[in-house]
């Protein structure tokens, strides 16, 4: 009874046609596109308009300071912890009270994202690859989203790696944006990963050519021509 009460209150606001969708992917079959992206550790981020942000120390990840994500990311503490046993390099921002406001990662050797997708990401020598990036909502918009990567940029450079590498969901519009906005540029590659029946997963790379984000770039003003006299 409550099932059926909660889907007439999703069909109610968000329609028929969506709910029905919702149901078939969650339950049926699902395909994400993640587009694999990529950059150098050393080319400047290209200009931005996001806002400042108070104050915050930066802090790498042991299994021994994890705790500090019960806070505002209580679900993740004991993930936290295990990446940090694995040997991965992960950084957390924290406030004044010692609380992680947001965090991110990076593993400079083959990752299995056992905890998500559930696939592995080959890395290449002298690359590392990205992953688990986030904020809390309060620093949304602020320059923690730059500052967030070019910490973990630097750590990584220093353990010889030049290149950063990392997928992003082609329907994660913020995050696709937020990629173009720090100068990543596409390699032409795409892993798929399908869910049937929400219990088997199958996973294929697919490549394609051009842009397939030059539709969420700003376009570049066209200089007006001085007229003659």
């Amino acid at each position: 009874m409550r099932i059926l009460k909660k889907l007439s209150e999703h069909i109610k606001q968000k329609g028929l046609r969506p709910t029905f969708n919702k149901i078939w992917k969650h339950y049926v079959f699902s395909h994400q596109e993640l587009l694999w992206m990529e950059r150098d550790l050393v080319s400047p981020v290209p200009p931005h308009k996001l806002r400042p942000y108070p104050p915050l120390r930066v802090v790498n990840i042991t299994p021994d300071n994890a705790s500090a994500f019960a806070r505002y990311f209580g679900d993740r503490v004991g993930t936290m912890a295990e990446l940090a046993r694995e040997g991965y390099t992960g950084q957390m921002h924290l406030d004044d009270q010692g609380d992680a406001v947001a965090f991110i990662w990076g593993a400079a050797r083959n990752y299995h994202d056992k905890h998500y997708y559930g696939c592995w990401f080959p890395v290449k020598p002298g690359e590392f690859f990205e992953f688990g990036g986030e904020l809390t909502r309060a620093y949304w918009g602020t320059t923690l989203s730059v500052d967030l990567q070019l910490d973990l940029w630097k750590a990584m450079a220093d353990q010889g790696c030049n290149t950063v590498v990392d997928v992003c969901e082609f329907h994660n519009i913020p995050a696709l944006k937020l990629h173009i906005r720090m100068g990543y540029k596409e390699q032409g590659r795409i892993m798929n990963v399908y869910e049937l029946f929400g219990r088997w997963r199958f996973y294929r790379e697919t490549r394609y050519s051009g842009s397939r984000l030059d539709a969420l770039r700003k376009p570049t003003p066209t200089p007006v021509a001085a007229e003659a006299t």
